[in-house]
C-alpha cells in the first residue's frame, strides 16, 4: 500500500518502523531536513521537507494516488487540515491523531464531513490500558478481544505458582476454567508453545482466557488480587487527566503530583474529587510526605522515560504492589528485569498497534475474513489478532488436528455467538465465528497465512 505519515515525531517514527516492516511504501513529510534524513537512512522511506497541509507538498508525496495519509504531527489543527486536503486531493483513507480532550465529542460529529476514517488519540489509549492493568494488577498486562470478551493476560510465574515445572499438557486437565498459554518469554528468548513445553519460574507468559473466568482463575493459581483503592500518579500531563477520571469514576482515591503551577489548576478544575499536589514528584521527601509507601498503585508518567523508571522502582522499593511506568524513547526491555517495574505503558505502541490494524484491514478488504483487532506481546515479537470468518475458506469446518498450520503459529481462542471455546484438537472454525491467532513477527496478513 502506498503510506504518506506528515510528522516525524515518536508516533510517526513508530510508525514507519512497524508499516515499513510490513513491506508498505512510505512516505514522509516533515518540515525539520535533519530529522527527516535521519528517517530515511534508518527506514527504507522518502521523505519530504515541507508542510503536510500544503496542496504543492501533499502532490509532490503523490496523495492522489495514495491509500492513507497518517497525520501525526504535534498540532491537532494542522493533523485536521491535513486530512481534510488529502481526502480533497484523491487520498483513499485518512488518520488524525487529535490529543485535545475538547476536540473529543465534536470529532465524532465532523468526522464525515472532514473525511477522517479514524482519530486517534495516545493518551487516550494509554489510560485506557493503564486502567485495565489495575483491575486485575498481579498481571503483568491485560489486552482484550471480542468486544472485552476475551482477555490477553502477561502473568510472571513465581516460585509458588502451580503452573511451574509443568508441561503445558499436564495443565490441561488441572483447571475447571479454561485458558490456553500462547506465548512465553524466557530470559528473552520467544517460544510458540506445544503441548510439550515445560512451564519454568521466571517465564513471562501470555495466556487467553474469558473475562468471566478470569478471577478465578487467579485464585486457583494461588495468585492474591489486593484490590486497587489508593492510586499515586507522577506526572500530570494529558494522559494523567484521561486516567484518573476513569479512575475516580471507580471510587479509587488519586493523588497527582505535578511541577506546574498552571497544570495543577487546570487539574484542580477538572478533577476536583482528586488530591492535587504541586512539587517535584522526584523529591523523595515529598513522596514519603504524601505516604507513598500507604498506596495500592503507583503509575509514573513523567515527560522522562529515565525519571520515570527511577520512580518506578523507588514506588516497588517502598512496598507498593502495583507499579506502572510510561516509557517512549528507551527500547531495551531487558533492562528492567528485577527492577520492580512490572508493567511497561507505550502510548505511541498502543496507537501504532490500532493503526497497524486498520492498514491491515484496508489491505485485505478484498478478503471478506479480514482482521478486527491486533495486539503485540514480547516487545514486538509476537502478535495476537482477531479475525472474523465472514466466507467460507480453506480451513473452515475441519478439525483443528487436521489442520496443517505454520510451526509459529497458534489458534489460541474461538468465539461462537456469546460463547468462548479454548480450543482443542476436535474443535473446529465454522461460519460466522472471531477466531483469535498468536504468531511471531508479524507473518500473518490474512487468515489463510495460518496454513503450512
Amino acid at each position: 500500500m502506498r503510506i504518506i505519515i506528515v510528522g516525524d515525531g515518536k508516533m510517526g517514527s513508530a510508525l514507519m518502523n512497524q508499516l515499513s516492516r510490513e513491506g508498505h511504501d512510505i512516505t514522509v513529510i516533515d518540515h525539520k531536513s535533519t530529522v527527516l534524513n535521519q528517517s530515511v537512512n534508518v527506514h527504507d522511506v522518502i521523505g519530504i521537507q515541507g508542510n503536510g497541509a500544503s496542496y504543492d507538498v501533499l502532490m509532490e508525496a503523490g496523495v492522489s494516488r495514495s491509500d492513507l495519509v497518517i497525520a501525526a504531527t504535534s498540532s491537532d489543527e494542522l493533523n485536521i487540515l491535513c486530512c481534510f486536503m488529502a481526502r480533497k486531493l484523491g487520498a483513499r483513507s485518512t488518520i488524525a491523531r487529535v490529543r485535545n480532550p475538547e476536540y473529543a465529542k465534536q470529532m465524532q460529529i465532523m468526522r464525515e464531513d472532514l473525511g477522517l476514517s479514524m482519530v486517534v488519540n495516545p493518551e487516550r489509549s494509554a489510560a485506557r490500558e493503564i486502567a485495565r492493568n489495575l483491575r486485575l494488577p498481579s498481571a503483568l498486562n491485560i489486552d482484550l478481544f471480542a468486544q472485552g470478551r476475551v482477555e490477553l493476560i502477561e502473568l510472571l510465574l513465581q516460585k509458588d505458582n502451580p503452573l511451574a515445572g509443568k508441561s503445558l499438557s499436564e495443565i490441561g486437565g488441572l483447571f475447571t476454567e479454561k485458558f490456553l498459554v500462547c506465548a512465553v518469554n524466557r530470559n528473552g528468548d520467544v517460544h510458540i508453545p506445544t503441548g510439550s513445553f515445560v512451564l519454568r519460574e521466571g517465564d513471562r507468559i501470555h495466556f487467553t482466557a474469558s473475562a468471566a473466568h478470569t478471577s478465578s482463575l487467579f485464585k486457583r493459581l494461588g495468585i492474591v488480587q489486593h484490590e486497587i483503592r489508593r492510586v499515586m500518579i507522577a506526572g500530570g500531563g494529558r494522559i494523567t487527566n484521561f486516567l484518573a477520571r476513569q479512575l475516580l469514576d471507580l471510587d479509587m482515591d488519586v493523588t497527582i503530583i505535578e511541577q506546574d503551577p498552571e497544570r495543577c489548576r487546570i487539574l484542580c478544575e477538572s478533577l476536583p474529587e482528586a488530591t492535587v499536589i504541586q512539587g517535584d514528584s522526584s523529591d523523595r521527601d515529598l513522596l514519603n510526605e504524601e505516604d507513598i509507601d500507604q498506596m495500592d498503585a503507583f503509575v509514573a508518567l513523567t515527560g522522562l522515560d529515565e525519571q520515570n523508571i527511577i520512580l518506578s522502582m523507588y514506588a516497588a522499593a517502598r512496598g507498593v504492589d502495583k507499579v506502572l511506568t510510561k516509557i517512549d524513547h528507551i527500547k531495551f526491555p531487558e533492562i528492567f528485569e528485577g527492577t520492580g517495574i512490572g508493567s511497561v505503558i507505550s502510548p505511541y505502541r498502543t496507537t501504532s498497534n490500532q493503526i497497524t490494524r486498520f492498514v491491515r484491514a484496508m489491505q485485505n478488504s478484498y478478503d471478506s475474513n479480514t482482521i478486527e483487532s491486533l495486539h503485540k506481546m514480547v516487545d514486538g515479537h509476537v502478535e495476537a489478532m482477531e479475525f472474523s470468518i465472514n466466507s467460507v475458506a480453506l480451513y473452515v469446518d475441519i478439525p483443528l488436528k487436521y489442520l496443517r498450520t505454520r510451526d509459529d503459529v497458534l489458534i489460541a481462542c474461538i468465539l461462537r455467538g456469546g460463547n468462548v471455546i479454548v480450543p482443542g484438537g476436535n474443535d473446529m472454525i465454522k461460519l460466522g465465528d472471531r477466531v483469535i491467532i498468536v504468531a511471531r513477527d508479524g507473518n500473518i496478513q490474512e487468515l489463510k497465512d495460518i496454513l503450512q
